[in-house]
């Protein structure tokens, strides 16, 4: 099977997420088949809800579209490593793989911080890639925050 990247959807949705005025990240849940199941970006400030990352959004309509609390075989493509509540939730929902583009040594959960993936609490344990269109990732992230400075 060949390996096929989302990445540049999950970009789509950052870009998306910073003309709102959101962090730019996006998300992009792909099912077992291939399919895209969702796309999402920030929403935190726009929806005034914590919550409101890009990985719970994609999971949340995921979830819907296919009538499960659980995303088993389906694989994540997010554009910045997902933060401790994006890493738990991951694991509640049984993805599959991680793919995520930069690192964030301030606020990630999972090569970072608390790496919630190794805890013995973690219910599942993803395969995770990191660095994944990295550049463009960590380029978006600069851009939107050197404009705020």
């Amino acid at each position: 099977m060949m390996f096929t990247t989302h990445m540049d959807l999950a970009l789509e949705e950052a870009r998306a997420a910073a003309s709102r005025g959101e962090v730019p990240v996006g998300a992009v849940i792909v099912g077992p088949n291939g399919a895209v199941l969702a796309t999402a970006g920030n929403r935190t400030r726009e929806d005034c809800d914590p919550t409101g990352h890009a990985e719970i959004l994609a999971m949340r309509a995921a979830c819907a579209r296919i009538g499960s609390e659980r995303l088993v075989g389906c694989d994540l493509y997010v554009t910045l490593e997902p933060c401790p509540m994006c890493a738990s939730a991951i694991s509640q929902a049984r993805i599959a793989r991680v793919y995520y583009g930069a690192s964030d040594p301030k606020s990630g959960g999972v090569a970072q911080g608390p790496r919630v993936f190794a805890h013995p609490q973690s219910h599942h344990v993803p395969e995770v890639y990191d660095g994944i269109a990295s550049v463009e990732c960590k380029a978006l992230l600069k851009a939107f925050f050197a404009e705020r400075r």
